[in-house]
């Protein structure tokens, strides 16, 4: 998983992770979802992540905040601290 900021500029990634992939000619690495938390911290997260009870709750947020049809890389309304507890959380009951 890969943190970094929406806007492109000069950011680190957080602590043991690679750095984000904000520049479009980067891809998505393949089994990956790129997300866009509220604050516009930019996450890439495995696919398999997001059938967790608790990931399915924040995509549900993000239907009923954005609807269905987001263009362009998927919005979740919430702040990257609090998403990084959830993903992390998914992460550590998928092991």
């Amino acid at each position: 998983m890969t943190w970094g900021q929406k806007d492109g500029g000069d950011s680190s990634a957080s602590p043991g992770s690679s750095p984000c992939h904000d520049d479009e000619r980067h891809k998505v690495p393949r089994g990956h979802v790129p997300m866009v938390t509220g604050c516009g911290k930019r996450v890439v997260v495995p696919v398999r992540l997001l059938r967790d009870p608790c990931v399915a709750e924040l995509l549900d947020m993000a239907a009923q905040q954005y609807g269905y049809g987001q263009p362009g890389v998927l919005r979740i309304p919430c702040d990257a601290g609090h998403f990084r507890r959830v993903v992390d959380g998914a992460l550590h009951r998928a092991d």
